[in-house]
């Protein structure tokens, strides 16, 4: 039985420059990936994208690292963002990572590169211009279900 004035969940908020800040690490590590072929970093992001998706962005390596290091240094407030457009977005590289790391393990060269030049641009979109993919996914996905 569902109650009649349930009010919805107020949902997490995040620093919204922290998504960028990660993004910026992640295209370092998968260009770097890309251009030495190597599995060693495409498990690093792997993990990036596994416990940024599944648990939270906040505990996850580079988000740690925005949170310890960089936050601390910006100057000015911020109006939170809701965390789960970035979740869904780590969700998203999080499959590409693993098609990446099966690529790698099974010398599939394609399976390999085409996740990582994909996670790459997205990364890029993100870094460069702001402009989240993911989050741009998942608000897409709210409404079409929403209707």
């Amino acid at each position: 039985m569902t109650k009649v004035n349930e009010k919805p969940a107020i949902p997490e908020l995040i620093d919204p420059r922290g998504p960028r800040v990660t993004a910026s690490i992640t295209l370092i590590v998968l260009g770097a990936a890309f251009l030495t072929h190597s599995t060693l970093l495409v498990l690093i992001q792997l993990l990036q994208f596994t416990i940024g998706g599944f648990v939270t962005p906040k505990k996850a390596p580079y988000g740690l690292f925005y949170r310890k290091v960089v936050q601390p240094r910006l100057n000015g407030s911020f109006i939170g963002e809701d965390i789960r457009g970035p979740q869904f977005a780590q969700k998203v590289g999080f499959i590409f990572a693993l098609l990446a790391t099966i690529g790698a393990f099974t010398k599939i060269d394609l399976l390999f590169s085409i996740p990582v030049i994909l996670a790459f641009v997205a990364a890029v979109l993100n870094a460069v211009f702001d402009y989240c993919l993911g989050c741009q996914i998942y608000l897409l996905l709210q409404r079409i279900t929403k209707r």
